[in-house]
């Protein structure tokens, strides 16, 4: 049996894959604690600056697989039910939580979590053929499920996000990028190198600026205030300027080099 996520390290870039292409990288037990486990062991990798998540096969992943998960007759339906959703749902939180931005490269179709999946991601590139929704409220549950309500709504504003959240109806490549959901539209066989050459571009910066802008990011999403807001990146800002490579990087820009970074 083949393993349910595939990685590939480039230096400090990683490439993890979802490989369920027979059935379409829906979500099963295996995948998704392979999933934690990985998102979760990055909060210890810091020599892994930068993570490129994709998928194998023709779709992204179509959501859950519904036969994919041990039964336990001695549970309730509610008691088993409660343990699946918070499973998948944690793989979300694991991965807001990484100190790693995630580009995320999309093909065919991200259903239910395999939207919020992407929904979760920093970055996101769509192929062509991308198609996304929030398949939840078409199988008789509510559409806010897995992070969508949390996410859309900041994405792309609260008529869309209530347009697709109330539907289920799909959002396809094109408008996704009209309204900023993903970054552009990009030929299948060239997310990969795209997605490469951002991360290389991530890599130009210094490793602790990078790890406290995604979670300056993440957090100002929340601030109570622009105030707010502002004090934690005058926190950060002065707190970077005492590092080792911030006096690096002012050497560099000066010789006109390219910094070498030692995350110190």
């Amino acid at each position: 049996m083949s393993a349910p996520i595939l990685i590939e390290q480039r230096g400090p870039i990683e490439i993890l894959s979802l490989n369920r292409p027979d059935k379409l990288n829906t979500m099963n037990e295996g995948l998704i604690f392979a999933l934690q486990d990985y998102f979760q062991g990055l909060q210890k990798r810091l020599d892994v600056r930068v993570v490129i998540f994709r998928a194998e096969g023709r779709a992204f992943c179509a959501g859950l697989d519904i036969g994919g998960w041990k039964r336990d007759d001695d549970q309730g339906k509610v008691q088993q039910a409660w343990q699946t959703q918070r499973a998948i749902a944690t793989v979300m939180q694991l991965m807001r939580q990484c100190p790693q931005p995630i580009i995320a490269l999309a093909q065919g179709a991200a259903c239910g979590g395999g939207f919020s999946l992407l929904l979760s991601s920093d970055i996101r590139y769509g192929a062509p053929s991308l198609k996304m929704n929030a398949a939840y409220i078409k199988i008789g549950l509510g559409g806010c499920d897995m992070g969508s309500s949390y996410f859309l709504p900041r994405l792309v504003g609260s008529s869309l996000a209530s347009e697709l959240i109330l539907t289920g109806r799909f959002i396809h490549a094109e408008r996704a990028a009209q309204y900023g959901l993903v970054s552009e539209v990009v030929e299948a066989d060239k997310l990969l190198s795209t997605g490469l050459a951002l991360a290389e571009e991530m890599l130009d910066t210094a490793p602790m600026g990078l790890r406290l802008s995604k979670d300056a990011l993440n957090r100002n999403i929340d601030a109570q205030s622009f105030e707010a807001a502002l004090a934690i990146e005058d926190r950060q800002q002065v707190m970077l300027a005492q590092t080792e490579d911030s006096r690096e990087a002012a050497k560099a820009f000066f010789a006109k080099r390219k910094p070498e970074y030692k995350d110190r």
